[in-house]
C-alpha cells in the first residue's frame, strides 16, 4: 500500500505534488543563477537536474509511484522517459567526471527537450500540434 497514491488524502497528495512541483522550479531557476559563478556550471548541472528530478517525482504523489513508472514508460512515452533519464546521468557526468562544460550544456538542453517531450505526451493532441507548427514554420 505505500506505493499506491490512494493511501495519502487528496489534499495530501496535492500539497506534496505543489511542494515537489515549486522546488524542482526553485532548483531550476537558482541553477540558471549559479551558472554565471565560477565553477557555476557544476552548480547549475547539479541544481538544474535536481529540479527536473523533482519536477518529476512531484507527479508521483498524485498518482502514485508505481502508476507513474508504468505511464512513463507506456510505449508513447518510451523514447522521452529513456532520453530524459539517460541525459540526467549524462549531464552529472559530463560536469562532474568528464569536466566537459559543453557537454554539461548540450545534456541540460537535451534534458528540457526530453522532459517538455514527456509533458506534452499527457496533454491530449499537443504533441501533434507542436510537430504541425514546427513542420509549418520550417516550410
Amino acid at each position: 500500500k505505500v506505493l499506491d497514491a490512494s493511501t495519502l488524502s487528496f489534499g495530501t497528495r496535492v500539497r506534496w505534488f505543489a511542494i515537489c512541483f515549486v522546488a524542482g522550479i526553485v532548483c531550476s531557476i537558482l541553477g540558471t543563477a549559479l551558472l554565471w559563478l565560477p565553477q557555476g556550471i557544476k552548480l547549475f548541472a547539479l541544481f538544474y537536474t535536481l529540479g527536473n528530478i523533482a519536477a518529476l517525482a512531484s507527479t508521483c504523489f498524485l498518482m502514485g509511484p508505481l502508476k507513474q513508472l508504468k505511464a512513463m514508460f507506456d510505449p508513447k512515452r518510451l523514447i522521452a522517459t529513456v532520453v530524459m533519464l539517460l541525459c540526467l546521468v549524462l549531464t552529472l557526468c559530463a560536469v562532474f567526471w568528464w569536466k566537459k562544460k559543453g557537454l554539461a550544456m548540450l545534456f541540460c538542453i537535451l534534458q528540457f527537450l526530453a522532459m517538455t517531450w514527456y509533458s506534452l505526451s499527457y496533454i491530449p493532441f499537443a504533441r501533434d500540434a507542436v510537430i504541425k507548427c514546427f513542420s509549418s514554420c520550417l516550410g
